[in-house]
């Protein structure tokens, strides 16, 4: 036989290398399957994930339309940079979808927004730095601005948990706000009357 002519340190030699050659397959299958499962492990993480961010997220605050009523008292803008039924591109993110979004002017006002942080009527986490809140929304303001610190009750319905709640103002600005039509960005939900825009948060279409 063939074997019997193949001297033996030569035969343990050839034995070897089939075994190292069969152990090298394996681990490569071994391999694949690990890392095949690895990127299952991590896929599977990650849409778990992005559920719970879903889960998260309030979506009856993503509702950012309004009937369109507007405060007593609120002074309509004489010469405002954006006219009524004129567009311009917001720049301003408040909520998702908002950025880069088409908007079309509806109403332009000459008052003083606020920046505020309160927290909600209906539970959850402290709502921080919303933009914006005007003067007259808020009651029994006064003629002057308030200045930052000063606490009060929102008079505002902007999104749920707001009317009603105990606030703090954290910047305020004198200027013209704008109540605008828009469809988002992100998933084409045409908004209706949001409240409010500043001017420093428009652009001009070019």
């Amino acid at each position: 036989m063939l074997i019997k002519k193949i001297k033996k340190p030569v035969l343990i030699s050839l034995l070897a290398s089939i075994f190292l050659v069969l152990g090298a397959c394996s681990n490569g299958t071994d391999d694949g399957k690990e890392n095949n499962e690895e990127k299952n492990s991590t896929a599977s993480e990650e849409n778990k994930e992005g559920s719970e961010e879903m889960e998260g997220m309030d979506h009856n605050n993503m509702d950012m339309s309004s009937s369109g009523a507007v405060p007593e008292g609120l002074k309509v803008a004489e010469d405002p940079t954006y006219k009524v039924g004129s567009k311009a591109i917001i720049n301003s993110d408040h909520m998702e979808g908002m950025k880069g979004a088409e908007a079309t002017i509806v109403g332009a006002f000459d008052t003083t927004a606020y920046a505020i942080s309160y927290d909600p009527t209906t539970g959850g986490e402290r709502v921080k730095n919303h933009k914006w809140v005007i003067h007259e929304e808020i009651p029994d303001a006064g003629d002057q601005p308030l200045d930052s610190g000063s606490e009060f009750t929102i008079d505002a319905s902007h999104m749920e948990g707001m009317d009603g709640a105990k606030a703090v103002i954290d910047t305020a600005e004198k200027t013209t706000v704008y109540m605008v039509d828009f469809t988002t960005t992100t998933s084409d939900i045409e908004v209706k009357n949001h409240k409010w825009v500043t001017e420093s948060e428009l652009s001009p279409i070019e």
